[in-house]
């Protein structure tokens, strides 16, 4: 016997209908890649973060020049801003105010006359290597720990998940510490490469269970019956089809790297004097908030920007890599789908 739909039902399908029918519209004839871009830059806070980030790294870098090596071996590039963080220029007055922002000093001074757009500039670009290290080398262990214990399962992944669940267990903040005290003074670049080593749980655990899914679906066992190895099939056909989890998963993971280092700095276990970072800066001058607020200020805004901005971006990747996000559709385009798809038209 034939159910007989209420109004209310059939004006649900035929919302559902417009809106399949508009969608499908919107990507007939492109490439998952150009639908992915696409979803992205229709997504306007994650394209603005990802322009104002990329303007933020230039601003810093060029105006900070690049600093890597230790305090005995140093690799120095220097930019277009004319003072250093060793320079000690003679300090302002403004009244009773010592240090405050200038022409030629826009961020203002320190104590000492050291200028503070140089320090918060050079800051920038030491928390901004320390992220992306974390994040990529972090990003880097945990796809391959996740896909092996995903795809060959058994005694391997039984291994590998224990002993991702040990470090665990181990707060983040204190393995931090420890590094930081002993490999502090080695330079940023092989702080920030032990931070990574310990950065990968999260997205190991994210990446074994889209393994065993897929490891499970019908090309793959298509793949085994044509011959492929192992290799082939992890590469060629169940990696590009976890890329999407793999991509947002690593971009929100940086908004928590930057975070970590900024913790570390801040405490003193992190980026060590004479070298700078943002949390550093934090630490050195967080009792001068009272007289000389904009030596907390400026460190403190750059920070909440760099997190914000990595953050909106993954919610874009997120929403461009998964096909379940409900794009918002214009009114007008919908009713016209609709009322051409109504049943009985």
């Amino acid at each position: 016997m034939a159910i007989k739909k209420s109004k209310k039902d059939k004006a649900a399908e035929s919302s559902t209908i417009g809106e399949n029918a508009i969608a499908n519209r919107e990507t007939e004839g492109l490439s998952q890649g150009q639908i992915i871009r696409k979803r992205f830059f229709q997504h306007k806070p994650a394209v603005f973060s990802l322009f104002f980030l990329l303007a933020l790294t230039l601003f810093v870098y060029s105006a900070s020049g690049i600093h890597l090596g230790t305090e005995h071996n140093p690799i120095n590039y220097p930019g277009w801003w004319h003072y250093s963080i060793l320079d000690l220029p003679d300090t302002t007055l403004c009244g009773d105010t010592v240090g405050c922002p200038t022409a030629d000093h826009p961020f203002g001074q320190d104590g000492i006359g050291r200028d503070f757009f140089a320090l918060v500039t050079r800051g920038s670009e030491i928390s901004l290597m320390v992220m992306v290290i974390i994040g990529f080398l972090g990003g880097f262990i945990g796809t391959v720990i996740g896909a092996i214990a995903g795809f060959f399962g058994g005694w391997v992944d039984a291994v590998l998940m224990r002993f991702t669940d040990f470090i665990i267990t181990i707060p983040t903040i204190l393995i931090g510490a420890v590094i930081g005290f002993r490999v502090g003074n080695l330079g940023v670049f092989v702080l920030a490469l032990l931070l990574g080593v310990f950065a990968w749980t999260g997205l190991a655990r994210l990446v074994r269970g889209e393994f065993l899914t897929l490891r499970e679906r019908e090309f793959v066992d298509a793949a085994r019956v044509a011959g492929a190895s192992n290799l082939r099939i992890i590469f060629k056909h169940i990696l590009p089809n976890a890329i999407g989890v793999i991509i947002v998963s690593v971009t929100l993971a940086l908004s928590g790297a930057i975070l970590l280092e900024t913790a570390l700095s801040y405490i003193g276990l992190g980026v060590q004097a004479p070298d700078v970072s943002l949390g550093l800066i934090i630490n050195q001058y967080q009792d001068s908030f009272t007289y000389s607020p904009w030596l907390f200020w400026w460190p403190g805004a750059f920070i909440i920007a760099i997190a914000l901005s990595v953050n909106f971006i993954g919610d874009g990747l997120r929403d461009a890599f998964d096909p379940r996000q409900r794009r918002r559709i214009k009114r007008k385009d919908f009713v016209l789908v609709a009322a051409k798809t109504r049943p009985g038209k």
